[in-house]
């Protein structure tokens, strides 16, 4: 499929890009060449290959859940330079 001069302008005016007459006829070519790769590629048999968002296998490994002890509040917001009612308090940012 190829890409008119018109089709690069205007995908050009778009992005706010000003080219020149030779960036134009090299994303022409360019442009076109991606789309023929496409074309090709939809030529592909994949009728017996089946559909995934991965190319490999995934699995989640996950752990136990399991009580531990932790810090109390008072242990976790005792060092803090702003603490209010067990949490941190910190300056506001504009």
């Amino acid at each position: 499929m190829a890409i008119s001069i018109e089709d690069v302008e205007h995908v050009a005016r778009l992005a706010r890009l000003k080219l020149t007459e030779e960036e134009k006829e090299t994303y022409r070519r360019q442009l076109s060449d991606v789309l023929e790769h496409a074309r090709k590629i939809s030529e592909v048999d994949t009728s017996d290959v089946p559909p995934t968002s991965h190319t490999l296998p995934l699995r989640n490994v996950f752990r136990e859940d399991s009580l531990r002890p932790s810090l109390s509040v008072k242990e976790a917001t005792g060092s803090a330079a702003w603490a209010v009612e067990g949490a941190f308090k910190v300056p506001r940012i504009i």
